[in-house]
């Protein structure tokens, strides 16, 4: 089994890429490494987000490690949120504001189409390497379902009649932004292991 740092807490995060990897690789978090700092996020794209995070920690620790960053992307909205989707409603705010103040701006909007993008920076043997994942899918008027994270209650992705927090981990994970950004880097990596 190989260990991987990821450059987060959220355990929200920290399960759902630990399932999507499985049981060849062991997904550390910072607390793991007993690291409590502010990772800077001062980039105005994704990438260059999911980058500065993966520099920053690898810096610190020299360790193999990954971070991501994610936008949910709203054409309505011009894209918005966007790099902002964390904090949305501002510095401190909660998910349950981010999602308020969505709901607020898309009230009475018939053009609902929104896409999830999430990017994963690996930096192994001090090289960056970038995986994007994405999904297309409408926004909904309220929220429905108990699981998942973030935005997930008033994100139905295409071709599905339920939200992500209506649907079950395993497919969630299996078409989720994340897990195709991070099925992308476990390919990567099981090639890599396999040389």
């Amino acid at each position: 089994m190989s260990d991987l740092l990821f450059a987060t807490n959220n355990r929200h995060k920290i399960r759902e890429i630990q399932e999507i990897m499985g049981h060849e690789f062991r997904i550390r978090c910072l607390d793991d490494v007993c690291i409590s700092v502010d990772i800077p996020e001062t980039q105005e794209t994704i990438e260059g987000n999911a980058a500065q995070k993966a520099r920053f920690i690898h810096d610190l620790t020299g360790m193999d490690c990954f971070a991501d960053d994610t936008g949910l992307e709203i054409a309505s909205l011009g894209g918005r949120p966007g790099v902002y989707s964390a904090r949305y409603a501002g510095e401190g705010c909660s998910f349950d504001d981010n999602v308020n103040k969505i709901l607020l701006e898309m009230d009475g909007v018939v053009n609902r189409d929104a896409c999830f993008r999430t990017v994963i920076c690996l930096i192994v043997g001090g090289t960056e390497h970038l995986f994007e994942g994405r999904i297309d899918g409408t926004i909904t008027a309220w929220r429905s379902g108990e699981d998942g994270f973030g935005y997930d209650p008033v994100f139905m992705p295409k071709g599905y009649s339920q939200t992500f927090s209506e649907m079950p981990a395993y497919l969630k994970n299996g078409i989720s932004h994340r897990g195709r950004a991070a099925t992308k880097m476990v390919k990567w990596l099981k090639s890599k292991k396999a040389e």
